[in-house]
C-alpha cells in the first residue's frame, strides 16, 4: 500500500483504547483478522477504508500469515458490503416503484405523475437529466412531454422526426438502447435539430427504455449524464420498470378522459332527450307517414307534400341543375340539409350520383330534428328514385333480349315474338327502321370508354321506350329498332336520334339507319339485314367525315346501292331522275333521250345536235327544262355521275 493510503488510513481508524468507543479495535496484531472490518461494515465506511487494516499491518511489519488472513477478510468484507449496498438500492429502486404505483392509483393529474416518475427515475440512476417524450400520431412526430434537469431551452422544446434519433431506434426496435458518446454514435440516424438540442444540454451518455402500449410504442423514457458512462444492466431493467409505469399512467389517463367524456356525451344526449321528446314523436310520425307512402307506391311529390305538412313550409323535388349549386353540393359532400339564405337544401343521392334535391322554402329557422326530418325525406325520394330506375331498367333489360332475339334467334315462334312485343307496347308488324348508333367521342380509358356506353345504352332504351321500340347493346354500340310515322323518312328518324341520344350523353353519337321495313317477323333474317345495312350507313358517315351525324342509304346517291341491303334500284332511280321520266311520260317530251345524247357527247350541245338531228336552240332548250326539273347543279361531277348511273339503269330495266 501507498504511504497515503497508510495515512489515511491512520486519520480514520481512531486509536486502540481511545475513550468513547463502544468495542475497542483490538489492531491487526491481535484478535481476529475479521473484527476490523466488521466494525467498518457497522460504520458503513467508504471502499476506502477497507485498505487501512492491511495498510497498517504492514508498516508495523506483521507477520505475512497475518496480512494474508487481514487481506482475504478484506476482500470477505468488500463483497459483504457490495451485497448490503446492492439490497439497500434495491430497496430504494422498489420503494420508488410502489411510490408511483401509489401515485397512478390515485391518478388526478397525468402531468404530476409524469413528472414524479422522471424524477425518480433521474434520482435513483443518479443521472444528470431525465426526460420523457410522446408519440403525435395527428402531427406525425415526437415531442418532448417532461424533462428533469434539463436547463437548455432549445432541449426542452424539442419536436422530432419519426425514426430520428436515439429515440428513433429505441421505437422502431421498440427496445432499450445505451450510447455511452452520442455524438460518436452511428447506430441511429443524426439531424441537425437533435444534435443542436443535445449539444445545447451538453449530453453525453444517453439511455433510452421504449414506453409501450401492448405492442405500439407510444413514447420513450430517456435517462442521460453530460459525461461518458456505462449503463448497468440493474439500471437499464429500473428504467425499464419506470417506463411500464409511465406507459400505464398514459394508458389509465386516456381511458379516464374517455370514460369522462363519454359519460359527459351521455348525459347531453340524456338532456337531449328529455327537452326534445315531442319532437322526437314527431319524427317519428313523419317515419311512419313516408313509410306508408313507400308501401302503397307514392311518388317523389308525394314525399314532398308529406315533409310539407310535418314541416309547416313548403317542400319541392327540383333536379339537380335547378338547385343552387354551392348549396347543393355542400349539402352533398357532407350528408346534411344547409341553409342557403333563407332556404334548405337537402341533397337527394344515390352514392357518388347526384338525383336532384329537396328545397324547403321560406324555413331560415329550422331545429336539429326538423333538419334530420328533411333529410330522411331526400333518403327515401332517393330509395324511389333508384326504384323508378329499378324498374324501367329491368324492362330495357326486357327490350333488349326481345331485340336480340329477333336479331340472332332466327327459329323463334312469331306467335310468341309478337306477344312479348305487345306486352311492350311495339307493334311488330308496323314499318319500322333500324338503327345503329355509335359514340365518337372516344377516350383511352377502358373504364370511362366503358361508362360511356352505358350511358349511351341507357338514353337509347328511354328512347326506345318512349317511342313503342325496342334497344339493345352490340358490336360497341347501340342498335334501336324503331316505328316510322306515317310521312317520316329512315333519314329524318336517324338524325333526330342522332340529336337526341348526342344531347343525353352530352357527346356526338352517329346513327345510321336502314331502309323501312315491314312485317319483322315474316322472314327470319329481316331484322338482322336491316341492321347490317344500318351498319353500312353508319360506317360510311365516319368515313364521310360525318360524326355526330345521322343517315339512310337513300341520303348516299348511287353509293346508296352499295350501302343498301335490298339494292333498291327502283328507288335510287326514282329519287335521281324521276321527275324527268315523269315529265316525258305526262307530256310526250324526250328530255331523257337528250339527257343521254348530251352525255353520250361528253355534255356539248353542238355534238348532242348532230346526234338527235335538232337544232341546237332546241337542244339548250332541253337541257335547261332539265335544269329547272333536276336543280341547277344537275351538271356537277357528282349529280352527273348519278344521272348517267339512274339513265343507264332506266334503260335496263325498260328493256324486255
Amino acid at each position: 500500500m501507498s504511504r497515503d493510503h497508510v495515512q489515511s488510513a491512520e486519520r480514520s481508524a481512531p486509536a486502540a483504547g481511545a475513550p468513547g468507543r463502544a468495542h475497542p479495535d483490538p489492531g491487526p496484531a491481535t484478535g481476529s483478522a475479521e473484527t476490523p472490518f466488521l466494525e467498518l461494515l457497522a460504520r458503513g465506511a467508504s471502499v476506502e477504508a477497507y485498505e487501512q487494516p492491511v495498510l497498517l499491518a504492514r508498516a508495523e511489519g506483521l507477520p505475512a500469515e497475518r496480512i494474508t488472513a487481514l487481506q482475504q477478510a478484506a476482500v470477505l468484507a468488500l463483497r459483504v458490503r457490495a451485497e448490503l449496498e446492492g439490497r439497500r438500492r434495491r430497496e430504494a429502486e422498489l420503494s420508488a416503484l410502489f411510490e408511483t404505483a401509489h401515485d397512478l392509483a390515485g391518478l388526478r393529474d397525468l402531468d404530476a405523475v409524469l413528472q414524479a416518475i422522471v424524477q425518480r427515475a433521474r434520482s435513483l440512476l443518479g443521472t444528470d437529466v431525465a426526460y420523457l417524450s410522446l408519440n403525435d400520431p395527428a402531427r406525425g412526430d415526437t415531442h418532448m412531454r417532461v424533462t428533469e434537469g434539463s436547463v437548455a431551452a432549445r432541449f426542452q422544446q424539442l419536436r422530432l422526426g419519426m425514426g430520428e434519433g436515439l429515440g428513433g431506434l429505441v421505437a422502431q426496435t421498440a427496445r432499450p438502447y445505451v450510447t455511452e458518446d452520442y455524438f460518436r454514435d452511428e447506430r441511429f440516424q443524426h439531424t441537425r435539430t437533435i444534435d443542436t438540442g443535445v449539444r445545447d444540454e451538453g449530453l453525453v451518455a444517453i439511455l433510452g427504455v421504449p414506453l409501450m402500449l401492448g405492442h405500439h410504442v407510444i413514447g420513450v423514457l430517456f435517462a442521460a449524464d453530460r459525461r461518458a458512462r456505462v449503463f448497468e444492466r440493474g439500471q437499464i431493467a429500473l428504467l425499464g420498470s419506470f417506463a411500464a409505469l409511465a406507459a400505464a399512467a398514459i394508458d389509465t389517463a386516456n381511458l379516464l378522459a374517455e370514460t369522462r367524456s363519454a359519460l359527459a356525451g351521455l348525459e347531453h344526449a340524456n338532456e337531449i332527450i328529455k327537452d326534445r321528446s315531442a319532437v322526437i314523436e314527431r319524427a317519428s310520425d313523419v317515419h311512419d307517414r313516408l313509410a306508408e307512402l313507400v308501401l302503397r307506391g307514392g311518388g317523389v311529390h308525394d314525399v314532398a307534400a308529406a315533409v310539407s305538412q310535418v314541416l309547416d313550409g313548403t317542400v319541392r323535388f327540383t333536379e339537380a341543375a335547378e338547385a343552387p349549386a354551392g348549396a347543393l353540393e355542400s349539402s352533398r359532400a357532407e350528408g346534411h340539409a344547409v341553409r342557403h339564405r333563407d332556404d334548405w337544401i337537402a341533397a337527394v343521392t344515390a352514392g357518388d350520383e347526384l338525383l336532384g334535391a329537396l328545397v324547403l322554402r321560406g324555413h331560415p329557422g329550422l331545429d336539429p330534428v326538423d333538419q334530420r326530418t328533411l333529410e330522411r325525406a331526400a333518403m327515401v325520394t332517393s330509395l324511389l328514385l333508384l326504384a323508378r330506375r329499378s324498374a324501367a331498367e329491368a324492362e330495357q333489360r326486357v327490350r333488349g333480349e326481345l331485340l336480340d332475339d329477333l336479331l340472332d334467334a332466327r327459329d323463334r315462334d312469331p306467335r310468341l315474338l309478337r306477344e312479348r312485343a305487345a306486352r311492350l307496347g311495339a307493334d311488330l308488324d308496323a314499318t319500322h327502321a333500324v338503327l345503329a348508333a355509335r359514340l365518337e367521342g372516344g377516350t383511352a380509358d377502358a373504364d370511362q370508354e366503358a361508362d360511356a356506353r352505358r350511358r349511351l345504352w341507357a338514353a337509347a332504351s328511354h328512347l326506345a321506350a318512349t317511342r313503342q321500340g325496342l334497344a339493345a347493346a352490340r358490336d360497341g354500340g347501340t342498335v334501336l329498332l324503331l316505328p316510322l310515322t306515317a310521312g317520316d323518312s329512315a333519314t329524318g328518324l336517324a338524325r333526330r336520334t342522332a340529336r337526341d341520344l348526342g344531347g343525353a350523353v352530352h357527346e356526338p353519337v352517329t346513327v345510321g339507319a336502314s331502309a323501312p321495313v315491314e312485317h319483322l317477323t315474316a322472314r327470319p333474317d329481316t331484322v338482322a339485314s336491316a341492321y347490317a345495312e344500318a351498319r353500312r350507313c353508319l360506317d360510311a358517315l365516319r368515313l364521310l367525315g360525318r360524326p355526330g351525324d345521322g343517315s339512310a342509304a337513300e341520303d348516299f346517291g348511287f353509293l346508296g346501292l352499295l350501302l343498301a341491303g335490298e339494292r333498291d334500284i327502283t328507288g335510287f332511280v326514282t329519287r335521281t331522275i324521276g321527275q324527268v321520266v315523269a315529265y316525258d311520260r305526262r307530256r310526250g317530251t324526250e328530255l331523257l333521250r337528250t339527257l343521254d345524247a348530251y352525255f353520250a357527247c361528253g355534255m356539248s350541245p353542238a355534238r348532242t345536235k348532230d346526234e338527235l338531228h335538232v337544232h341546237v336552240n332546241t337542244v339548250a332548250q332541253r337541257l335547261e327544262r332539265v335544269g329547272r326539273l333536276l336543280g341547277d347543279d344537275w351538271q356537277s361531277p357528282a349529280r352527273a355521275l348519278e344521272i348517267q348511273l339512274a339513265l343507264r339503269l332506266h334503260r335496263l330495266s325498260a328493256q324486255p
